[in-house]
């Protein structure tokens, strides 16, 4: 079957920053069936009256489906291109919002957020990877862009979305936003493309400078490697916190009596939880290309210390001074941003170590922590329901993000160096032969930088 390598060298759109963005909009399409859901909570637990954490076992499924079977995905697009996976994500994902639009059972709701999480991940893990190949000299900025695009891509939908669901109900919100996202993911699929030869021979001589070699590691390769599995430990303590933020902000302004209370910023005033939607979407954005930039520069792992470390304080003042409107908003921005950039940094540090031949396939397979993770998600409303407040739950979230700070610079740093270091060679073949020049930011990060 022919790849996606041997289609269209010369299109007008086979180059790396058409492909880029092509890749975001197709992230931001889909960035509301994660980051759009907690509008939709209360709304059906209200008409059901399920229970929240019934509700939300709808999210762990989905965020498991999405990530677990990106590997699988991600195989995929490394032997046939990316064109038939997102053409069929996007599918997906229309369907899944369908289903939720009539759902009148919790397995119903179930049911449409697995095939969510399937057509997201398809979308997802494809995009992140592509980027990863188009740009092999700066994986952190176009994983950071990329991934911005999902970060952020609900921004400028979470009042549409709210005023909807307050004017024509949750049913007909799921119904059209799930067509229109679908749509426009199936359209801009049929035109994504992998590199050509063309282009990944510029990619070996924009690498020419670097100093030592990286090994492009199998996937059988990478899940048998410590240093793989401290990455996959670290980014499931960090993609927990997010997560329960991500679905819970709902509930967690509900139950601090913030709900509807108006908040007054920038100019703008909206009811607090709207606002902090708002805020949060541009800022889990906007941090995913800022910090692949940064690690880009001073190193991964150094990176990853500063935003972990953000992040654990971030949480500790959330629990401490949230329940102040502008406080809420506010902290709640801060805990987003020092957070999103997990979905920048560790495909960039996976492509670093493990090189850019399997790089969809090995960056699916880190990428199932985020569905680990989300096991975690529907025992914070147990945990708050029995302790009668969130404290337990940001301590836990607050002391992970700290967990994670401290083994990016004392753990993973020194290991990474030395597995970069052991699989060094001794000659260049092509960027996907056996072996290929590490970037500027993985010799960094190698040489202890």
């Amino acid at each position: 079957m022919k790849t996606e390598h041997q289609e269209g060298p010369s299109s007008w759109y086979a180059s790396p920053w058409v492909q880029l963005v092509f890749g975001v909009v197709c992230m931001a399409m889909i960035a509301n069936m994660q980051y759009g859901w907690t509008l939709f909570v209360n709304p059906i637990d209200e008409k059901y009256h399920w229970g929240r954490a019934a509700i939300q076992v709808a999210f762990t499924i989905f965020v498991v489906t999405e990530t677990w079977l990106v590997p699988i995905e991600g195989y995929l697009v490394d032997k046939y291109g990316p064109k038939p996976v997102v053409v069929g994500g996007g599918l997906l994902c229309a369907v899944a919002w369908v289903i939720n639009s009539m759902a009148s059972s919790l397995p119903l709701l179930y049911t449409a957020a697995a095939i969510g999480g399937v057509g997201a991940g398809a979308v997802y893990g494809t995009c992140v990877g592509n980027a990863l190949k188009w740009f092999p000299t700066r994986r952190g900025l176009a994983a950071g862009i990329t991934a911005a695009g999902f970060g952020a891509g609900s921004a400028a939908t979470v009042v549409p979305i709210a005023n909807m669901i307050k004017h024509s109900g949750y049913e007909a919100t799921f119904l059209w936003f799930g067509l229109g996202q679908g749509i426009v993911v199936f359209l801009l699929g049929m035109f994504l493309l992998a590199p050509s030869a063309s282009v990944l021979a510029s990619a070996k001589n924009a690498l020419s400078s670097a100093k030592r070699l990286v090994h492009n590691a199998t996937p059988r390769e990478v899940v048998s490697a410590p240093v793989f599995w401290v990455m996959y430990l670290m980014f499931v303590m960090m993609a927990a916190g997010g997560l329960m933020a991500t679905a819970q902000l709902g509930p967690i302004a509900k139950d601090f009596g913030l709900h509807d209370s108006p908040v007054s910023l920038l100019g703008l005033t909206l009811p607090a939880l709207t606002f902090a939607l708002t805020i949060d979407r541009v800022l889990n954005g906007l941090t995913r290309p800022f910090f692949g930039w940064i690690s880009d520069r001073i190193g991964r792992e150094n990176t990853m210390f500063i935003a972990f470390a953000i992040e654990a304080v971030g949480i500790l003042a959330l629990s401490k001074f949230g329940q102040s409107p502008v406080a809420f908003v506010v902290l709640t921005g801060i805990v987003f941003f020092a957070w999103g950039e997990i979905y920048s940094l560790f495909p960039a540090t996976c492509g670093d170590t493990f090189g850019p031949k399997f790089a969809a396939t090995n960056a699916g397979l880190l990428y199932t922590a985020k569905g680990t993770a989300a096991l975690l998600v529907p025992f914070t409303s147990i945990v708050t329901a029995a302790t009668g407040s969130w404290h337990a739950v940001f301590m836990l979230a607050s002391g992970m993000a700290a967990v994670a700070a401290f083994l990016a610079l004392f753990v993973l740093k020194p290991m990474r160096r030395a597995y970069t270091l052991q699989h060094s060679e001794a000659s260049l073949d092509t960027p996907y032969g056996s072996s290929t020049r590490i970037s500027d930011s993985a010799r960094i990060s190698a040489e202890g930088g």
